[in-house]
């Protein structure tokens, strides 16, 4: 099968003022001098999908990520380099791309459909499948300019997946449709990757790469890190940002800012005096949480994972025999660890708020905090099992008649 998008040596260029500010003398004092400066978002990049695989563009914020979709789209036109795409493509950039303000939503259904290249006739056709998707009926015949940017999202993406497109291009927009949003967006990539369509995917979000896609793109500061399997990516990515100093957390959406039920802090406790753990010591993790209005039905989930995303524990506290009863205004969740079984590493703590049969997520904080332990060079391998050796005499052996 051959390739559905290639990218070969991209690079992208800005050129950016050196002072917007500048008064009239100082433009006439600077006047023949070059008043611009050139900023590369992108260099050197090269990858290509396979029809009907998913790659992710994983990467903090400025690492050129959505510069990268926009070459793909055709909205910008690389400055090196040359992108080949096959079929027909959708996307769905930033919140409002490809809407009139001043025009309602079913006109704007229309409007996209025809940028898309699909006659009106075959709009009529998905009309319906696309409002229903989106869940807007009330408000169709409504100016977009008077959407929120859940609602934008919700409409953007259900034209784009409803035309039914060979190569469909998504950027991190979708973080801002509530949970159950989000989950009918998964689901309907899902039922695009059942079909073999294409499918290219702008996140932050290292657990997204994990669930959808079949490679990603590891993308700093406008160069290529890796193009890999999904763990490895999550891996290069994670240790860039622990390079940086940046909390590998910060860079998952929070999926639920708008929920009364939600997680204000997480800290990982070691054993008083100590800046680490060694194997075996334990561990005390709390999760400050807050639910306004009261709510019965919460569980808190945690897990841990090491740098390369291996999932290595996942509990919660119904697992464990606790109910959190009836939350109302701010509370404490505990995690003892009486012993903690690992040896040499850095490793981060998920942890998540949802209801007692998981079909809601509140809050998830991927990389919340993080814990490391020092092996004191007696064991070696992944974990300690607290081991004994004995020797013991044994009477010779009779000899054989």
């Amino acid at each position: 099968m051959g390739a559905a998008v290639e990218v070969e040596g991209v690079a992208k260029r800005f050129r950016l003022q050196r002072d917007a500010t500048q008064s009239l003398k100082e433009r006439v004092i600077r006047f023949g001098r070059n008043p611009t400066v050139d900023f590369w978002a992108l260099r050197d990049v090269d990858f290509d999908v396979a029809a009907g695989e998913t790659m992710g563009l994983l990467g903090h914020n400025g690492s050129g990520k959505s510069t990268l979709l926009k070459c793909v789209a055709g909205i910008l036109r690389p400055s090196e380099g040359r992108i080949r795409t096959a079929g027909r493509m959708a996307a769905l950039l930033e919140l409002g791309a490809g809407f009139h303000p001043e025009l309602t939503g079913r006109e704007n259904v229309y409007l996209n459909g025809s940028i898309l290249g699909l006659p009106r006739r075959e709009v009529e056709k998905r009309f319906d499948d696309i409002v229903a998707f989106a869940e807007l009926e009330p408000f169709i015949d409504n100016q977009v300019k008077h959407y929120s940017s859940g609602m934008y999202a919700r409409l953007g993406f259900a034209v784009a997946v409803n035309v039914e497109p060979d190569v469909l291009l998504v950027d991190e927009v979708l973080s801002v449709g509530d949970e159950a949003f989000q989950r009918k967006c998964i689901d309907r990539v899902k039922a695009f990757q059942r079909e073999g369509r294409t499918i290219l995917v702008v996140t932050h979000a290292a657990d997204l790469v994990r669930q959808v896609c079949d490679r990603a793109v590891v993308l700093d500061h406008g160069n290529v890190l890796t193009v890999a399997a999904p763990g490895d990516a999550v891996r290069v990515f994670r240790e860039s940002l622990l390079r940086k100093g940046i909390d590998p957390g910060q860079d998952r959406p929070d999926l639920q800012r708008d929920r009364g039920t939600r997680i204000l802090g997480v800290g990982a406790d070691y054993p008083e005096g100590q800046a680490g753990l060694f194997p075996g010591d334990p561990l005390v993790v709390h999760v400050d949480v807050e639910a306004v209005p009261a709510n019965d039905d919460v569980v808190a989930a945690l897990e841990v994972h090491d740098v390369q995303g291996n999932r290595l524990l996942g509990t919660n506290t119904d697992l464990l025999g606790v109910d959190l009863g009836t939350l109302d205004g701010q509370a404490r969740v505990t995690f003892r660890f009486g012993s903690v079984p690992l040896l040499d590493g850095t490793y981060l703590l998920a942890l998540g708020l949802h209801t007692h049969d998981g079909g809601l997520e509140y809050d998830h904080r991927e990389g919340a905090d993080t814990f490391s332990v020092t092996n004191p060079g007696r064991t070696q391998g992944l974990v300690h099992f607290a081991v004994e050796a004995t020797i013991t005499p044994r009477p010779a052996a009779s000899p054989i008649a």
